[in-house]
């Protein structure tokens, strides 16, 4: 690992364990030696990090050189809290690790008072029974929405049917009990919802759609739009 990368991650560590952290602790979590950890506090020491305390005693973080100051109210800090949280009850493996990391980039910034505020928030997201993780690879599907690049997928539909069809995909949505993925899809020439539970496989084609994301989305919502209104009015 890179000395910076390795300075990065370190820095990440002591803004998410509880203080006073040893080197030994940090030392294991990153595997490396303890003297590698003495020399890397010292390094971010002279980078503006103020972290205090020694060798033998333990670690605890008082100015970050890495992260602006913020400042939140507490409802502010108790919405930020039970969102990260709910996402890290919701989400797949990596989509709730990225939001642990992000609150504890968050607390990271904040003065002490509204550190205490973020552990002892009111607000928390506890869930029964666990979303049943999908076979396919939920990465997979974000990278390619971002690249704006087609995927190739083989589909089991509510009928039991399943076909192999290329998409270009849009969005992902969080519904109560299940994850869609909005999509165009190239076979029916139209907009579709995929459950992506019901997603057996799914191949990168390497064919970018871009800049047709954003615009084909705006359309798929402002058509789920209407037909909720119309709905709403048959009601």
């Amino acid at each position: 690992m890179a000395k910076t990368d390795r300075l990065f991650r370190l820095l990440h560590l002591i803004r998410g364990l509880t203080p006073p952290i040893t080197a030994a602790r940090l030392a294991a979590a990153m595997e490396v030696s303890e003297r590698t950890i003495y020399r890397d506090i010292e390094a971010l020491r002279a980078a503006g990090a103020r972290i205090e305390g020694e060798a033998g005693l333990g670690y605890t973080m008082t100015e970050d050189p890495a992260l602006p100051p913020q400042t939140f109210t507490q409802l502010e800090i108790e919405a930020l809290v039970l969102g990260l949280s709910e996402v890290q009850a919701r989400g797949d493996a990596a989509l709730g690790g990225a939001a642990a990391d992000a609150l504890t980039k968050i607390t990271a910034t904040l003065p002490e008072r509204q550190q205490r505020q973020s552990v002892r928030a009111i607000n928390l997201v506890h869930r029964f029974a666990q979303p049943h993780a999908p076979a396919v690879d939920m990465t997979l599907l974000r990278e390619a929405s971002w690249a704006e690049e087609a995927l190739e997928i083989t589909y089991r539909d509510n009928s039991g049917a399943v076909t192999t069809r290329q998409i270009q995909p849009l969005a992902l949505a969080y519904l109560d009990t299940v994850v869609m993925l909005l999509a165009w899809c190239c076979l029916r020439q139209d907009f579709r919802q995929f459950k992506v539970g019901a997603i057996l496989d799914a191949r990168r084609t390497g064919q970018s759609f871009r800049p047709r994301r954003v615009p084909l989305l705006r359309e798929f919502v402002d058509r789920l739009r209407a037909r909720r209104q119309e709905l709403a009015q048959r009601d």
